[in-house]
């Protein structure tokens, strides 16, 4: 009797073995129907795989992520057959799933190229092919036969892949007329894909290397229902929209030089004023934490990040060090500002009584991103992290995670972020050598954040392998108002950077004690907060946010004045105001700065020059009657000050 563990506790009894189908099927005919693949005891498998012992399973659909990767890495060897089908001797690398979709990089037959016109062929090939119903087959093979059958596809990138794996653990998928390594999961068969897009073509070096061969990386996605697919495609249009890439140059908040050099923003008068609002918000939050502002150099010695563990982990994507006139002597641009806050710490002897110390910074850190990964603020050399650490006692430590937490709750509110997952991330069980440290204090700081989450409440969600490489962490994920999910807001815990450095309490006991340190970035860094901020809210920023609160708009020059007097007594009272006094009809100046997304547009005549008022329009609600310029001065102090209630005290 085989015993089958369900998410709930509940436990299915089977007189053999049994395989996810057939689980979900005695569950429900409905679940059958809609399962994809199945977990069994932490490992995602083919819904067809036979299991014959005893297990902990769950089912995954379309709804969950796993259930989605599984769709589009079958929806990638699809694509993959289909361009073996117009490219005979195409050689292909690797075809992962991507948060929206799933790409694959081929080495087409010499003199072949694809083009984006192309693409349309492929789908409906794919398309034909997703129609045969044809079974999607795991077979395992030994790595010498495995060898032998890509050297007789005379296929140098499989045979590079293979010659890294051990033997016993490589896997084949056959589907139709394709066959693929791949270690899997995969879907029953190709029937279940309905709808397909093939959404663009790159080049890409095999492996992220540029020393190595380009190869052409195909876009796509895939979904169960063609209204599914309608509903992506017209996303995606919503999307293009508020690409903060276009919106930013609308809204004039930053640029870009290829004379500065690339992945380096350039922050414009307006962006600036934006950050500093970011800025000023969290600093006035921190306040009332007991956080103390800090500040440290854009270099440091190259020693600190040895010291640290990073030049080890990190060097590589660091910039090149700094050579000065001094034999031997080497600095990086900084890549992270927590080593810099552990020298600060140890600046002076520490006692119990100290702690906990908060200190934050905005430090902008420095990393050499590959010029074919830069986009926009969201992947850039140059960015400003919202750091913090904090240094505390053992006993401190669940209680000032939980801070962290509420810091970032009150961002969320802030800001309008409702939707969000909490992901708590843990080190790789299968691969201690990606991190530092001992098991101990990797066992202590993964439980102080299990039972932080338990006690603030927090639903969350368990992925092992995506702890920073010095400790686990607590990310959120949050939804923008297209659905789509970023990780904004990070907290980590970290009991190995204070022994690297070798920092010290003097406890009450009068003994040496080691503090925990806490790593700490709500916003994460401003550029990317900034991007998502934009896409999320399409430009239109809440009022206390906005760079420019209200734009006074004279119908004629004669009125010039007025705006300007208007204008100068909202800045007196903090709003921050400007004035379009173009030669252009007032139609004209409407639309203009309503693209610009300016909340409020104050626009002034005869009438409102002789009454002391303005007739007020608000973004996208159009007209809010007239008011005189001390009411609508208190009109916008109320209304920001119903936006922040609250977050301060």
């Amino acid at each position: 009797m085989i015993q089958i563990t369900l998410p709930d506790k509940s436990v299915k009894e089977f007189s053999e073995a049994v395989n996810g189908y057939e689980i979900a099927k005695s569950i429900s005919p409905r679940l059958a129907k809609d399962v994809l693949s199945v977990s069994v005891n932490g490992q995602v498998w083919d819904l067809t795989r036979e299991i014959s012992e005893d297990a902990n399973v769950k089912l995954y659909t379309w709804e969950d992520r796993e259930g989605k990767e599984t769709f589009w890495h079958s929806s990638a060897h699809l694509m993959a057959e289909a361009i073996e089908f117009f490219y005979p001797g195409t050689k292909f690398g690797i075809g992962p799933t991507v948060d929206t979709g799933f790409y694959y990089d081929v080495d087409l037959p010499e003199g072949k190229q694809l083009s984006e016109k192309e693409l349309q062929k492929i789908e409906q090939k794919m398309l034909d092919l997703a129609r045969q119903k044809n079974d999607i087959v795991r077979s395992e093979i030994s790595k010498e036969d495995a060898l032998e059958m890509f050297k007789q596809k005379d296929d140098e990138l499989k045979l590079e892949l293979i010659s890294e794996l051990e033997d016993g653990t490589i896997t084949l998928y056959n589907q139709g007329n394709f066959t693929d390594l791949c270690r899997g999961p995969h879907l029953p068969n190709t029937s279940y894909i309905k709808a397909i897009k093939l959404t663009s073509i790159a080049g890409a070096y095999w492996r992220g290397d540029e020393h190595n061969k380009m190869l052409t990386r195909v876009y796509g996605v895939t979904f169960p229902k063609q209204k599914m697919l309608q509903e992506y495609l017209e996303m995606v249009e919503e999307a293009k929209k508020r690409d903060h890439r276009k919106v930013g140059k609308e809204m004039e908040l930053f640029g870009f030089s290829e004379a500065v050099g690339q992945g380096l923003p350039l922050w414009l008068p307006k962006g600036t004023q934006l950050r500093m609002q970011l800025e000023d918000f969290l600093k006035k939050v921190q306040k009332k934490y007991d956080y103390d502002q800090v500040m440290t150099p854009h270099i440091g010695d190259v020693k600190l990040y040895k010291t640290s563990g990073h030049y080890e982990k990190y060097g590589k994507d660091s910039f090149q060090p700094i050579s000065t006139p001094a034999e031997g002597e080497e600095y990086l641009l900084k890549p992270m500002n927590c080593p810099h806050h552990c020298e600060i710490y140890k600046w002076k002897p520490r006692s119990y009584k100290d702690l906990p110390i908060r200190m934050a910074e905005f430090g902008t850190v420095y990393r050499y991103e590959m010029s074919g990964e830069l986009h926009g603020l969201t992947r850039v050399r140059g960015f400003t992290q919202d750091d913090a650490h904090i240094f505390c006692r053992q006993d401190q430590l669940k209680d000032e995670f939980k801070k962290v937490i509420d810091i970032i709750f009150i961002i969320f509110k802030a800001l309008d972020f409702e939707n969000y997952t909490a992901q708590i991330s843990l080190r790789d069980p299968d691969n201690p050598a990606k991190y530092i440290g001992s098991k101990e204090n990797w066992d202590k700081a993964e439980q102080a954040i299990i039972e932080a989450c338990e006690e603030k409440g927090l639903n969350t969600i368990t992925e092992l392998g995506e702890a920073a490489f010095y400790g686990p962490k607590l990310d959120f994920m949050i939804k923008d108002a297209l659905g789509r999910s970023w990780q904004l807001g990070t907290i980590q815990v970290d009991y190995n950077l204070p022994e690297r450095f070798q920092l010290e309490y003097i406890g009450a006991d009068d003994n040496r004690h080691r503090p925990v340190m806490i790593h700490r970035a709500p916003f994460g860094s401003m550029e990317r907060f900034v991007a998502v901020l934009i896409e999320h809210t399409a430009g239109k920023f809440p009022l206390w946010l906005t760079p420019e609160q209200a734009v006074v708009l004279p119908i004629s020059e004669k009125y010039n004045d007025y705006a300007k007097k208007v204008s100068n007594f909202l800045n007196i009272s903090d709003i921050r105001t400007v004035v379009d006094d173009r030669n252009e009809k007032i139609g004209r100046k409407i639309r203009d700065n309503e693209l610009k997304r300016i909340p409020y547009l104050l626009i002034v005549g005869e009438k409102e020059a002789e009454t002391e008022t303005v007739s007020v329009r608000r973004q996208g609600e159009g007209d809010k009657g007239t008011m005189k310029n001390s009411e609508f001065a208190d009109f916008i102090v109320k209304e920001v000050r119903d936006q922040l209630s609250g977050l301060y005290n």
